[in-house]
């Protein structure tokens, strides 16, 4: 054993695995951009391929791809960070204008001492906000960096991706590059599961919602659609937070035909994921939804919100490597 161990741990080898460990310590902190390009790269090479079959540049075809698929994204993070700032300013506007001096008068409190405790608060108030700006100044140019490695790690992988691919291949040896083939093409059915077994879903969802809740007449009714489909993707919530919230807010406020539809607009919701789901990723590989539910609730925890599509994936992925590996070595399985 010690024999096989020394012929292994020769100075080359040595000598990669410091350098690979040393590369990971230098990458680990824009690793989850990292694994972000590649997982959003699968999505941009085949658009990328459509568009090249009619223009000659595989560059430009990439540029022009990766616009169609990330533009939408951002004008989604965007509307969602607008509306949720334009509710919250409406909420602080409606209360704003209060009797303030009718109020401390009611209570048993000295105007002087409120007057001292007020410019102290502002004080407060001042300093905080100083520290935050200069906070959120060093934090816009970090995600300005994860921006740029983002974009440029999704390029470069659609146009190198099979490069890197076949470079890993060479260093797997002959007798297990048909299970790194099967592998590989495991982990490309874990991709269009989670991607079109569930986002797909979730996007279809969110479409009901926006046109549901429109037509019933509530506000903001397409940003209550797209909170349905960010929900669909979590498992265990689906989008019956949503419905039940609108149900209960029209109870109290006396509306009952309005609760009734939309309790029922809500099941409908419920039941149709039943049969979309299984119709988009019936094709693909499925994965338990314990799986998913560990991703979406562990994986923010990690990589931030960016941990919502990595956590799973991973996950699934890692599932679909050892389930090969227990088909091929362990079961024997062609």
């Amino acid at each position: 054993m010690e024999k096989n161990i020394e012929e292994y741990l020769t100075p080359p080898i040595l000598l990669i695995v410091f350098l690979l460990v040393v590369s990971l310590m230098f990458i680990f902190p824009v690793l989850n951009m990292i694994l972000l390009g590649a997982i959003l790269s699968f999505l941009v090479r085949p658009v990328a391929n459509k568009i090249q079959s009619k223009l000659k540049y595989s560059s430009v075809s990439i540029l022009l791809a990766m616009v169609v698929v990330l533009i939408p994204l951002i004008l989604l993070v965007a509307y969602l960070s607008f509306e949720v700032t334009s509710f919250i300013t409406s909420m602080f506007a409606s209360n704003y204008y209060l009797d303030v001096d009718h109020l401390i008068s009611l209570l048993p409190i000295n105007i002087d001492s409120v007057n001292a405790s007020v410019n102290s608060y502002i004080d407060q108030i001042a300093s905080y906000v100083l520290n935050y700006t200069v906070k959120f100044l060093s934090k816009f140019i970090n995600i300005t960096l994860d921006l740029f490695i983002l974009i440029c790690s999704v390029f470069y992988f659609v146009r190198d991706g099979d490069k890197c691919l076949s470079f890993i291949r060479d260093f797997v040896p002959d007798d297990s590059k048909d299970f790194f083939d099967k592998t590989l093409e495991s982990v490309r059915e874990v991709l269009r599961s989670i991607f079109y077994g569930h986002f797909l879903t979730s996007v279809i969802i969110g479409i009901f919602g926006m046109i549901g809740y429109s037509l019933l007449g509530y506000p903001y009714g397409i940003f209550l659609g797209v909170l349905t489909g960010i929900l669909q993707l979590i498992p265990i919530f689906g989008p019956w937070p949503i419905y039940w919230a609108l149900f209960f807010v029209d109870v109290v406020g006396g509306n009952y035909p309005r609760a009734i539809v939309v309790l029922l607009f809500g099941f409908f919701l419920s039941t149709i994921d039943m049969y979309i789901r299984p119709a988009l990723s019936s094709h693909y590989a499925e994965i338990h939804p314990l799986i998913l539910l560990i991703g979406f609730l562990s994986g923010p925890l990690v990589y931030g919100i960016v941990g919502f599509i990595v956590g799973p994936l991973i996950l699934g992925v890692t599932y679909t490597v050892l389930d090969c590996y227990r088909k091929e070595y362990i079961l024997g399985e062609e």
